[in-house]
């Protein structure tokens, strides 16, 4: 199997950046932080019937990322779907002020 990729929709970055002022170019970025958090996504938006995932990570600043991942035997794939600053909580969370298994984060391998 390949490297993993990190992939976007260009069109939903032009709307990411618009938005939150946070490019999918730089939240690529968390993907590579050794003190990345994650989680399962189970906030009521995701409807799309998909599993989602949540990471907080730097790249310049704490960000808050929601992803997909598709492993098949030809592809190994992050699709970025939404980046934005992490809030006051999820910083904490990322700083290690907050137990984050209480947030249900898990850190990165």
């Amino acid at each position: 199997m390949e490297e993993r990729r990190i992939v976007w929709d260009e069109a939903k970055n032009a709307a990411n950046k618009q938005k939150h002022g946070i490019s999918f170019e730089t939240a690529r970025f968390v993907f590579g932080d050794s003190e990345r958090l994650w989680r399962l996504d189970r906030s009521e938006g995701n409807i799309q019937g998909e599993e989602r995932w949540q990471s907080l990570g730097k790249a310049d600043d704490v960000l808050f990322v929601v992803y997909t991942e598709h492993e098949t035997v030809w592809t190994n794939e992050t699709r970025i779907i939404s980046a934005r600053l992490a809030n006051k909580a999820e910083r904490r969370s990322y700083h290690g002020y907050y137990r984050i298994d209480n947030a249900g984060w898990s850190k990165a391998d």
